[in-house]
């Protein structure tokens, strides 16, 4: 099943993705799930594809896509966790993965603008594979950490660089408003299978800037969640982004940074295309 959260009219909502169209399943069942991240929480997923035979259907073409969860408790995210990125940022190797945080104004939908800062030029991309929680939990163990995830979308999680490298804490740089393209589905994870094998790909105006497969990554999927499941309770809707691979624009020479007019792709097999144009603030 494909999820997707968007506005029709100016109206938030949220439904089932089949082919070219969505069915509406905010006007059907807002009154008990009013967005996606409820219908997770409430393990209504597989209730909500059902009454989507009832709902009113909008061509893709005609909504406004969201984040995949616009309010999301937390999103976590996943430093230096491939080789190769790890490598060309001289970092040493870690036995823990690196773990910092984004706030929820930061991201920005699919088929909507990324803004580079008027304080910064320097914005970089970063495709990575997010999984949106499902199931709350502390100390969850490895093995039952399939059991928690809810689903899979792409992510670009656009830093300023800058801004990133003013303290050894990221935060700043990671957190400048609509810069973390995430979309454009939350696709579940019956359909996406095993993870490992599925390709990554980051374009920049249709040229393969970075190029990967999941299982590269230095701490898997349920290492991550066992991880920050000590530290903190996760909880449905909750976003993982999982890591980027090498290739990013900072430690290319010359350095490439994304400017208005760019397109930047994200492509995940079975997962989605993730397709945002950059635009400077106003």
């Amino acid at each position: 099943m494909k999820f997707a959260s968007f506005k029709i009219d100016n109206a938030a909502s949220w439904g089932l993705v089949e082919g070219d169209s969505v069915a509406d399943l905010g006007p059907v069942l807002g009154d008990r799930y009013p967005d996606l991240k409820s219908a997770i929480a409430a393990g209504a997923l597989a209730e909500a594809a059902k009454s989507a035979a009832g709902a009113k259907r909008h061509p893709l073409s005609k909504i406004a896509f969201l984040p995949v969860i616009p309010n999301p408790d937390k999103i976590l995210c996943i430093g230096l966790n491939y080789e190769n990125h790890r490598k060309e940022t001289g970092r040493t190797e870690v036995e823990n993965p690196t773990v910092f945080g984004r706030f929820a104004n930061s991201q920005t939908g699919h088929l909507t603008d990324i803004i580079r800062p008027r304080v910064s030029t320097q914005l970089d991309f970063e495709g990575e594979l997010a999984v949106v929680i499902g199931k709350p939990g502390r100390y969850i163990s490895r093995s039952e950490a399939w059991g928690h995830i809810a689903g899979y979308a792409c992510y670009n999680e656009g830093s300023v660089r800058d801004y990133q490298r003013h303290t050894h804490q990221f935060t700043p740089g990671k957190n400048f408003p609509s810069t973390g393209g995430f979309g454009p589905y939350l696709v579940t994870p019956d359909e996406v299978g095993d993870v490992g094998p599925l390709r990554l790909q980051t374009r920049l105006n249709g040229e393969v800037v970075q190029d990967t497969t999941i299982d590269q990554m230095i701490f898997d999927i349920p290492r991550q969640i066992e991880y920050c499941s000590q530290f903190t309770r996760l909880e449905p809707g909750d976003v993982i982004a999982t890591g980027t691979p090498g290739g990013v624009g900072s430690r290319r020479t010359p350095p490439i940074w994304m400017k208005a007019g760019d397109v930047v792709e994200v492509e995940i097999d079975k997962v989605g295309c993730l397709r945002n144009g950059i635009a400077d603030e106003a």
